[in-house]
């Protein structure tokens, strides 16, 4: 006998199977060892100064360890998620020069809002050979790199649970997410032993108390969240702004310090610089944190919407939607089949109303056969409405439906409502 994962389900480490006396099985889950815990080190102390945090905006960080300088998920121009996310925070004016200047980077995985293109487009231009760390994902972090064209010549990708050791003191380790093994990352760096940074990524006001409660059993010495600073700025994308309500950092912050006293919180401004040294002598002491000059630019106010928005739409007048062809060919391409759920794509406007040369299709993915109108069968069904431009342009370029699912770039209904989780990860590796 032996633990089989159900198929098309994340993966879970193998129970052991155990013989009791009497006869009987029983599944132990397995605790290896810590893999942070091999090779340890003496604790050395910190020095004021020595080791600071600069947030930038939204994910990007910028770690000072000593002499060396660590990048973390830099988006610092241009949108994420085709056009519907952009950025909320002003970053720094000279955050560009400071990535170019980065002696390492270290991007998470592959969705658009921790790997910018536009973002990257500059650091080939003027650095292309800066290192940059990625985990072993199953799911290649820059699976987009070679259609990009962006020219970088220096990708590590890097097994999980190993320290890779950068100087004498400094040290990190790449783990593999444990919500979505087969994409995501997270990292453990160490410096002298002396302290530890572990950023995993984890219904509104439920997600807020778990995050305060995950936090108060870790009993971090410092807590900053990150990750969660973007807006959707475009004006076609009003409704979900005002509907899109997030928990703030200050809520979450504030809670964290109402369960858990003792841990120093740190609501982060672009351009602020925690110093850890300071921070761990005396959690209490105000000059651990410095903020932004006063009159500095923190929130974005133009986002340049022109440049990206026209990129995506010059796909739509591409030869090849001439012809009805496409379809087709696209979706034998994505090879998904054998499954019960008929779909119906149609094409819109920034308003999601149909547009009269715009297509209406169905696609039977049973046979994964193109009907002219829905099967008798009984069958699931879904009716997608994609904004014309980021449609034509995920197509033509071979991009993620994530692109249009999380970029809020179409409508969905579903008949039943269910959720086609085999539907949904087909088309995020589209």
């Amino acid at each position: 006998m032996k633990y089989v994962n159900p198929p098309d389900s994340f993966l879970q480490d193998e129970l052991e199977v155990e013989v009791l006396d009497d006869g009987g099985l029983q599944l132990v889950e397995l605790s290896p060892v810590d893999p942070w815990m091999a090779d340890p080190r003496e604790p050395l102390e910190l020095q004021e100064g020595e080791v600071k945090v600069t947030y930038f905006t939204h994910a990007c960080m910028e770690l000072q360890f000593g002499e060396r300088r660590f990048m973390f998920d830099p988006w610092l121009k241009g949108p994420a998620f085709a056009r519907g996310w952009w950025l909320l925070h002003e970053p720094p004016a000279d955050a560009l020069d400071r990535l170019c200047a980065a002696d390492l980077i270290y991007i998470s995985h592959m969705h658009s809002d921790h790997l910018s293109y536009p973002t990257l487009k500059v650091l080939a231009e003027r650095r292309p050979d800066v290192p940059i760390y990625v985990g072993d994902t199953s799911r290649p972090v820059f699976w987009y790199l070679e259609q990009s064209q962006v020219k970088l010549t220096n990708i590590k990708v890097t097994p999980f649970g190993v320290w890779q050791h950068i100087d004498d003191h400094l040290r990190f380790m790449i783990l593999m997410d444990g919500v979505h093994p087969e994409m995501d990352t997270c990292i453990i760096v160490d410096y002298k032993d002396s302290w530890k940074a572990e950023f995993i990524k984890n219904e509104r006001k439920k997600l807020l108390n778990y995050k305060a409660t995950l936090v108060k059993s870790l009993q971090p010495r410092i807590y900053c969240p990150f990750a969660g600073y973007f807006v959707e700025a475009h004006p076609s994308d009003r409704y979900i702004k005002d509907t899109n309500i997030k928990n703030s950092a200050e809520h979450l912050n504030a809670l964290i310090n109402k369960l858990a006293p003792a841990i120093k919180t740190w609501t982060p401004q672009p351009g602020a610089v925690l110093d850890l040294g300071l921070a761990l002598r005396d959690p209490t002491s105000s000059e651990a944190i410095t903020n932004p000059p006063a009159g500095a630019k923190l929130y974005k106010d133009s986002w340049e919407f022109y440049l990206y928005v026209n990129e995506l739409n010059s796909a739509i007048k591409s030869d090849i939607f001439k012809h009805q062809s496409w379809i087709q060919f696209y979706y034998t391409w994505a090879g998904f089949q054998n499954y019960n759920l008929v779909v119906r794509v149609i094409e819109t406007d920034d308003k999601f109303e149909c547009i009269t040369d715009g297509y209406d299709y169905l696609v039977d993915f049973l046979d994964l056969s193109f009907p002219t109108k829905r099967p008798d069968r009984e069958h699931a069904y879904l009716e997608i409405k994609n904004r014309i431009g980021v449609m034509r342009y995920v197509v033509l370029h071979g991009c993620l439906w994530d692109d249009l699912y999380i970029g809020f770039q179409n409508r969905i209904s579903r008949d039943p409502d269910i959720y086609h989780h085999k539907y949904r990860r087909l088309i995020s590796h589209v």
